[in-house]
């Protein structure tokens, strides 16, 4: 009688451990995909990113591809820091978060401006558009990653989205599951702007009007790095 009811003490504790690791699986799963939503959403928000994956891609494929998946690279290092609680620590000190701030303030001007130049030079649009040499992989990659890796507010905004969604010590499976998901969403959406900014009839409407397309778009950078210079 001693062992049935061991062996029954030991079927309830089995089945009790199943269905608390199901709750808890949904639960993290139901965070995961709000977490994948806000992400998302941030992505879409025009910015530095939107511009220097467009303006590379209406150029070239190849470039705004890789340009696109250097800022996913950035971004999902700022992720793993502020996982880490890297982001936290970039809010309170504030000698770090404004030196990557001004740093990336004048990343962002001076590609702005080498735009602005290079639109006001003199030739004909559609000329210009099909003898743009091809930018190297790494150089496209690099510029990508230095606009992901120099605005600070990316590791604040991962901080704080982790702490208010995440629960505090969470399986490692999950941590591992936001960056990729966070990597992923990155990539597919900047991929997704460089594939269509890069189709055939958008770069020949592209053609006809690139110098003053390229002039508003060094002129959005210009103004997106004096933005986050001035701002606190």
């Amino acid at each position: 009688m001693a062992m049935v009811m061991f062996h029954l003490h030991q079927l309830a504790l089995t089945k009790l451990r199943s269905i608390t690791s199901r709750v808890g699986f949904m639960e993290y799963l139901s965070q995961l995909l709000t977490l994948s939503g806000i992400v998302l959403l941030a992505c879409i928000s025009p910015g530095p990113d939107f511009v220097a994956v467009t303006s590379n891609a209406l150029n070239d494929r190849r470039s705004g591809m890789l340009v696109g998946l250097g800022i996913a690279c950035a971004v999902v290092v700022w992720a793993s820091l502020a996982i880490l609680g890297f982001g936290l620590l970039i809010k309170e000190l504030f000698w770090l978060y404004e030196t990557i701030r001004l740093v990336g303030a004048a990343y962002l001007i001076y590609l702005g401006a080498r735009m602005l130049m290079a639109s006001f030079k003199a030739g004909n649009s559609e000329a210009r558009v099909e003898g743009v040499p091809r930018v190297g992989a790494l150089q496209a990659w690099r510029q990508g990653f230095m606009v992901g890796i120099t605005n600070p507010k990316t590791a604040t905004f991962f901080a704080t989205l982790f702490v208010t969604v995440l629960p505090v010590g969470a399986p490692t499976w999950v941590y591992v599951s936001v960056v990729a998901l966070v990597g992923l969403i990155t990539a597919g959406w900047l991929g997704a702007l460089a594939a269509f900014f890069s189709v055939g009839r958008v770069r020949s409407v592209y053609a006809r009007v690139s110098r003053v397309v390229d002039a508003v778009m060094g002129a959005a950078l210009v103004g997106l790095g004096i933005r986050l210079a001035s701002s606190r």
